[in-house]
């Protein structure tokens, strides 16, 4: 990959179906200027990738899912992505603006109470037996068939279906990876999920989100193993060291990384990469 490579974004077209609609559903193989080469590209809105048949790989930032049948595959926005397809791919895309679900439920946190989005510890992909995949199927064409014949209620319907569909993918996803699957766990974890977003680039340490969220450092750490099985500071960790290696993908040098982190110097930088992960970072460069 050289040096400096753009990604592009794709944003989300709310009209496209007249009034505004912040979902949309489509058939892989069908939607045109979808992408499904070696591009680099990144999406500013959630979606879910439902195989039915195909092969070859779907690059998630600096994870690699192979493609298969019933794969399910969960993106969140920004997260930098690649198909490198082997045999035709087809199945179903569903994406939506996160505004879709927030407005309705009135809780900007909802998207954070599900396992698979925002997710940099454990996988964004699962793969499902015949049953569950037809289940999720089914939803789908409920969704399918309201787009075919859209109404002035037909947001709220389609959003009583992805609410189902967001809630069964989640059993789905903890029975596969046995974690804990309730989305109303303390609030306090979803809040910090939410900060670690957007403040992990300067705030690392649990001290400063406990101050934050005006809890102690104690009651962070055990909300934070009740439901993702690591402490507070392992999520801090996680969530760096994923965007680290999002930089180092995208072929970014190890000092440039290391003052944009905020290192004092690159030996630091890569100290702590090698502490977290194993390897330096020019071993995890000739990895990928």
């Amino acid at each position: 990959m050289a040096s400096g490579t753009k990604v592009k974004t794709y944003h989300f077209l709310p009209y496209k179906y007249g009034s505004e609609l912040l979902l949309d559903i489509g058939r892989i193989e069908t939607l045109n200027n979808y992408v499904l080469d070696s591009t680099l590209h990144q999406l500013s809105f959630y979606e879910i990738i439902f195989i039915e048949k195909g092969t070859g790989t779907f690059s998630l930032d600096e994870n690699k899912t192979p493609i298969s049948p019933r794969t399910i595959i969960f993106t969140s926005p920004g997260q930098v992505r690649r198909w490198e397809i082997e045999e035709p791919v087809s199945g179903y895309t569903l994406f939506f603006e996160k505004d879709f679900l927030h407005l309705f439920f009135s809780d900007e946190l909802f998207l954070y109470r599900f396992q698979y989005f925002h997710q940099y510890s454990r996988p964004t992909d699962m793969q499902l037996a015949e049953q569950p995949f037809a289940q999720c199927l089914e939803l789908l064409y409920g969704i399918e068939r309201e787009f075919g014949q859209l109404q002035n209620d037909s947001n709220h319907l389609i959003r009583a279906i992805l609410y189902q569909l967001l809630v069964v993918l989640n059993r789905d996803y903890a029975g596969v990876y046995n974690v804990q699957r309730d989305t109303y766990v303390h609030s306090d974890f979803y809040r910090f999920r939410s900060l670690l977003e957007k403040k992990f680039m300067h705030d690392r340490s649990v001290e400063a989100y406990s101050k934050m969220l005006s809890v102690s450092p104690g009651f962070l750490n055990k909300i934070c193993r009740q439901f993702s099985g690591l402490s507070a500071q392992q999520m801090i960790h996680y969530k760096l060291i994923s965007a680290i290696k999002k930089q180092l993908y995208q072929n970014k040098s190890a000092k440039e990384i290391a003052y944009e982190f905020g290192f004092s110097d690159p030996s630091n930088f890569n100290r702590f990469f090698k502490k977290l992960t194993g390897i330096t970072p020019q071993q995890y460069r000739k990895e990928i």
